[in-house]
């Protein structure tokens, strides 16, 4: 976790990024935040080593790329098991994320893409030989995303 506490300037550091890391400057983030380059460079960079930025990466229109499904599948593991699934779970191929869910039966949402119904259905049968119960199907229409407004200072009274 974090070495030092995150304050309003690695808050606005952390939405400006969430809105566009790849188009992001630091010099872009020093205006908005009123400090210096070097300040959002080393900021960045102690956020990176906590393990609070912990990657970047594109964001992927699967529909538009070729594969229009986006499916997700609840799942249900032993509570003691759950999280070490997830490196499993991910492996598979088609699947592009693993949440795992402390509340109610389904503890894990396993979200899966492909171009037709034979690429989910592989997907929830390697579920199913790992010992999973495959709760509940759902078939996604869109999916937005959008940065944390409580890093936005903008938007803080």
């Amino acid at each position: 976790m974090a070495d030092e506490a995150i304050d309003d300037v690695d808050r606005a550091i952390l939405y400006a990024l969430q809105e566009d890391a790849r188009n992001m400057s630091s010099g872009d983030i020093a205006e908005r935040t009123g400090t210096s380059d070097s300040t959002v460079r080393k900021r960045i960079q102690r956020l990176e080593s906590d393990g609070i930025i912990k990657g970047y990466s594109a964001e992927v229109d699967f529909q538009g790329s070729g594969y229009p499904l986006r499916m997700l599948l609840y799942c249900t593991a032993s509570i003691p098991e759950r999280g070490d699934r997830i490196p499993e779970i991910l492996a598979i191929d088609g699947v592009v994320s693993v949440q795992e869910l402390v509340t109610g039966e389904q503890n894990l949402l396993v979200t899966v893409v492909g171009e037709s119904d034979d690429d989910i259905t592989p997907v929830a049968q390697e579920l199913l030989d790992m010992g999973l119960t495959v709760a509940d199907e759902v078939l996604v229409r869109s999916h937005e995303t959008t940065p944390f407004g409580r890093f936005d200072a903008e938007t803080d009274s």
